[in-house]
């Protein structure tokens, strides 16, 4: 049975996980779209502050904007970036005055609105480019033995949060005797520790997750306080509190719902557990909603009740599944009454997920393009996928549910119990004569040879002794008075009394697994939940995956900011050529500095910023990246110290390398050059 689905299970694993290792790290979900300076860029005079803006808001602290000069010294003022508005998504930071030229790198690490770190670097140059020394530190915020223990507490919180709520509500709405079932018992309380666990290492793990990245900072209580006053801390610790009141209620549900049975009682504390239950369970589910996707972007008011409904939704199918798997494997006989409600339950969840899943799509993706084009749209198709795998082995379950229904001679219980024959005593099985093997018949051996001994101490006739035992044959009285012992043996009942309930429950087991229906059930339960599983994991993918909504806000914002940025170039070129008047100044200007036709000016100034007459100037474009150029523009001088082009070709918009050739003299001539970014 479960040996047949493995290979199976094995597959729909495997390629779950190479889904997932497809998908690659956490993508950020607010995305750097401009900056000032902008990046690559150039500048003739040293900016006063450096400025960023993101697609959404972000949260900063005082090192979350660093500017390091060639050498990798801060070139801040250190201070906490201060908002310019727009959101609370646009930040700046001051810089020092007297900075030199060269390269300068900005570093920035943030955190964005629905809680996930956003790192990265870039650099712009003052006066030329130069060579840098500026090292951006390895370990990232999100990245390294932090990040990785985050995303195991993550995946194990969904999955407990998962078991927890679906589990309890499997036993409260579905299958009321199975909270006196020691199987169901340890799944939820195992599901409520993993939560728990799950829960305390992301808050200890949340501050160097999203700052430092080290490990060390995992018991600093001065970035412990940080992450409480953040919206993720918050969420936490509401999640354990909640916690608590989950206990109190498990503790109720395995005790006094368990031990009642008065009708009227059990039906009063059926409806309290309803009530308690459903508002601990949203509860928890808002901490998620609260913290994470719906909290930010479009139609957040309406997107976290949705949000806490499709979670709900999930728990209330997948946790349900597994505790439906737990019973049919591990319980006593699951009556069929209560697997046609859970039957039920998991449809309506189908509906509410398909509802919700639906909305949310939409919200986090809004284009074909973005459910095509981006990591987030086909992590979703691929969920889709598994999704609509599992509505159709549910559809077979649903089947097998009917056919449970329909047997003759139905009395309510999957197993021996249901199927109109109680346990058989010792006795029966002593005397059956039905080809049989297994634990069920050495099992049932042992018990009747162990009563038949029973008897003999006792004096009383074994099976099949003959009429004249009982008839009370001469000497019969006097040898079973000889045998009676004084006081029955305490161990020796004992033993006898755990045979038995071996003898029972092996055979219990050995027809709950020939019946039919039930090992249909079982199976198709079985393939269910494993794809359930992988879709489990795809999703917690996706809460850490940049949406596509977003990714493409981002994309359209960069492209917007750059054709805002497209104008006419303007670089200042100092030159010495080393002879007499050989100091001086090379303007230049490209207009309208895109790619396709420009026009070139050059002027040439002495110190004294009057025009400068020379022989020869020369210009040549080259774009490194594409291995492109040099690109000669053809000048004609038009007065003194002017220079033009017209029709000069910029096939490519980049970063060029502008050189300037001047000659002053015969013999006196250099080669001076410049970075811009042209279209």
């Amino acid at each position: 049975m479960a040996a047949r689905l493995l290979p199976v299970l094995l597959a729909v694993l495997l390629a779950g996980l190479a889904v997932l290792a497809g998908a690659g790290s956490a993508g950020a979900h607010a995305a750097l779209t401009g900056s000032d300076p902008q990046q690559d860029s150039v500048v003739e005079q040293a900016p006063k502050e450096v400025s960023l803006t993101f697609s959404e808001q972000i949260a900063v602290d005082e090192d979350a904007i660093r500017v390091l000069d060639p050498a990798g010294n801060r070139v801040d003022t250190e201070e906490t970036p201060r908002s310019l508005g727009s959101g609370g998504a646009q930040y700046a930071v001051k810089l020092r005055a007297g900075l030199p030229d060269g390269t300068f790198t900005v570093a920035y690490q943030v955190v964005s609105a629905d809680s996930h770190p956003v790192a990265g670097a870039f650099t712009f140059s003052i006066g030329a480019p130069s060579e840098t020394s500026a090292a951006v530190p390895d370990q990232a915020s999100g990245g390294g033995a932090v990040g990785a223990l985050y995303g195991i507490a993550r995946y194990l919180s969904y999955a407990g949060f998962t078991l927890l709520m679906g589990g309890a509500a499997f036993v409260l709405a579905c299958w009321p005797r199975g909270a006196g079932v020691r199987p169901m018992q340890r799944l939820v309380a195992f599901s409520w520790v993993g939560l728990t666990a799950a829960t305390l290492a992301m808050l200890l793990l949340r501050g160097p997750y999203a700052g430092s990245g080290k490990l060390g900072d995992v018991f600093d209580l001065e970035v412990l306080g940080g992450v409480l006053e953040t919206k993720t801390g918050a969420a936490l610790v509401s999640r354990l509190l909640l916690l608590a009141a989950a206990a109190l209620f498990i503790a109720v549900l395995f005790g006094a719902y368990a031990r009642r049975e008065d009708p009227k009682e059990r039906r009063d504390l059926t409806f309290g557990l309803a009530i308690g239950g459903t508002v601990v369970a949203a509860g928890l589910a808002a901490t998620w909603a609260m913290s994470e996707h719906a909290s930010t972007g479009l139609q957040a008011g309406i997107a976290m009740p949705v949000d806490v409904l499709h979670l709900l939704a999930v728990a209330a199918w997948l946790g349900g599944l597994t505790a439906l798997l737990v019973a049919l494997y591990r319980g006593p006989a699951v009556e069929r009454a209560a697997v046609r409600r859970f039957s039920r339950v998991a449809f309506g969840s189908v509906v509410v997920l398909a509802l919700t899943g639906l909305y949310q799509s939409w919200r986090q993706v809004g284009s074909w393009s973005a459910l095509t084009g981006t990591s987030y749209g086909q992590l979703l198709l691929v969920k889709i996928g598994l999704v609509a795998l599992l509505v159709a082995v549910a559809g077979l379950s649903r089947r097998w549910t009917g056919r449970l229904g329909e047997a003759p001679g139905d009395t309510g219980a999957l197993g021996p119990e249901g199927e109109g024959a109680s346990a058989p005593n010792s006795t029966e099985a002593a005397t059956d004569s039905a080809p049989d093997s297994g634990d069920g018949e050495r099992a049932e051996v042992v018990v009747a040879t162990a009563e038949a001994s029973e008897r003999a101490e006792a004096g009383r006739p074994a099976a099949g002794q003959g009429a004249e035992a009982e008839a009370g044959a001469p000497g019969a009285e006097s040898a079973a008075t000889a045998r009676v012992p004084a006081q029955a043996d305490p161990a020796r009942e004992a033993q006898l009394r755990r045979q038995r309930e071996a003898a029972s429950a092996a055979t219990r087991k050995k027809r709950r697994d020939g019946d039919p229906e039930r090992s249909g059930l079982r199976r198709s339960v079985l393939l269910e939940a494993g794809i359930a599983v992988v879709v489990l994991a795809v999703t917690t993918v996706l809460t850490t995956t940049e949406p596509g909504r977003t990714e493409e806000e981002a994309a359209a914002g960069t492209s917007a900011s750059a054709a805002q940025q497209q104008g006419p170039v303007s670089l200042t070129v100092p030159f010495d050529t080393g002879g007499k008047d050989g100091k001086g100044t090379v303007l230049l200007d490209v207009d309208p500095g895109r790619s396709g036709d420009n026009a070139l000016h050059v002027y040439v100034q002495d110190p004294g910023k009057e025009p400068l007459d020379v022989p020869e100037v020369k210009v040549a474009l080259t774009l490194n990246a594409q291995e492109l150029g040099p690109l000669a523009a053809p000048l004609e001088r038009i007065s003194e110290g002017h220079w033009s082009a017209a029709g000069v070709q910029i096939p490519l918009a980049g970063s060029w390398t502008v050189a300037v050739t001047v000659r002053t003299s015969d013999i006196d001539q250099v080669t001076v050059s410049k970075n811009a970014r042209i279209g």
